[in-house]
């Protein structure tokens, strides 16, 4: 031990460790990745074919766009992208037309360009000049254009149509005291030619008269069925056919769908038809009766037309329904136009 105070002489040093020597910063440089020409032409070649799709669309619809040269193209694009995406220095220019690619395809553009020409009835695509003038075709196929010519014209089958519901509501009237009410209006629309345009015949649908007061009896039913009939025979017209029974030709199971009930007695609407065959105007009776359909749904379907239509819930409705009708401002035309058409 050393003596008290220490060693004569003696030095007290205070010592702290040495920090440690501070090594150089070192400046690294991250090295910069220049697209190479693989990128670039993947790129420009999406861009490209993107417009070309888009033109396609513009121009022609969706056929252009599904042509075999486009999905040649398409083809090609895919595989240079493909290309770029596998190269280091070409996928993040690979990765960006691949975007555009996605977006721009013929799939896509194809879908758009069909849903556009399906709304503006503009779906022309690329027809040959046969295709053209077959659209055009003032009559319909299947019919007989001598037929057309020779039957009522829209002008006559609205006047007979309404001459034959006011006599059957006179008659119902005056036979059962029954009063009518008219909802709807006479509405016309051409028939499609069967050639993918629209010819100059028209399809005619009258007004509706139903009666004010309803008819539950199925009984009552049948007496007005034999009053129209009487009426219908004096025109020259057959008798009322029953749409509502399976000896129509409509299945069981169709008929309970659409008239509530297999069972006639049971259903919720009653309907017949009569025409005079070959003239095109037909006649069709319904008698509404919701009371007869336990679902409610025949109350409620009533209740919605009524609020659109105005017509009564619950009656027998008169409707005159007649199709592949020429009007008579068009019967020139017609006759001048069938006139280029003498194979059809």
């Amino acid at each position: 031990m050393p003596p008290p105070g220490g060693y004569h002489g003696a030095r007290r040093t205070n010592t702290a460790p040495a920090e440690p020597a501070m090594a150089p910063a070192v400046q690294i440089d991250a090295p910069k990745t220049t697209p190479n020409a693989l990128g670039w032409v993947a790129l420009v070649a999406s861009i490209l074919f993107a417009l070309i799709l888009l033109g396609s669309m513009i121009g022609g619809g969706a056929d252009p766009v599904y042509s075999l040269t486009v999905l040649v193209l398409q083809l090609v694009v895919a595989g240079v992208i493909v290309a770029a995406l596998l190269t280091a220095k070409g996928r993040m220019l690979g990765a960006i037309a691949l975007v555009i690619a996605l977006l721009f395809n013929v799939a896509t553009v194809g879908a758009v360009g069909a849903v556009v020409a399906s709304a503006t009835n503009s779906y022309d695509g690329v027809k040959s000049d046969r295709q053209k003038h077959e659209e055009a075709y003032p009559g319909v196929k299947g019919t007989s254009n001598g037929d057309v010519l020779a039957q009522s014209s829209l002008e006559q089958v609205q006047s007979d149509g309404n001459d034959l519901m006011a006599e059957i509501r006179d008659r119902l009237t005056d036979e059962f005291g029954y009063t009518w009410k008219k909802s709807g209006s006479p509405a016309t629309r051409p028939e499609r030619n069967g050639y993918g345009g629209e010819s100059l015949l028209q399809q005619y649908t009258s007004e509706q008269w139903t009666t004010v007061e309803p008819v539950r009896d199925n009984d009552r039913k049948r007496e007005i069925a034999t009053v129209i009939d009487e009426v219908l025979t004096e025109r020259g017209m057959y008798d009322l056919y029953p749409l509502n029974s399976a000896e129509s030709g409509i299945s069981k199971d169709m008929v309970a769908k659409l008239y509530g009930s297999a069972d006639i007695e049971q259903q919720h609407t009653w309907e017949w038809y009569s025409d005079a065959y070959p003239d095109p105007m037909l006649l069709y009776v319904d008698v509404f009766d919701p009371s007869k359909d336990p679902t409610g749904d025949a109350q409620a379907d009533r209740e919605a037309k009524h609020k659109a239509t105005g017509e009564p819930v619950e009656g027998v409705q008169l409707t005159i329904i007649a199709r592949k009708l020429l009007s008579e401002k068009d019967r020139a035309d017609f006759e001048k136009r069938i006139q280029e058409y003498p194979g059809f």
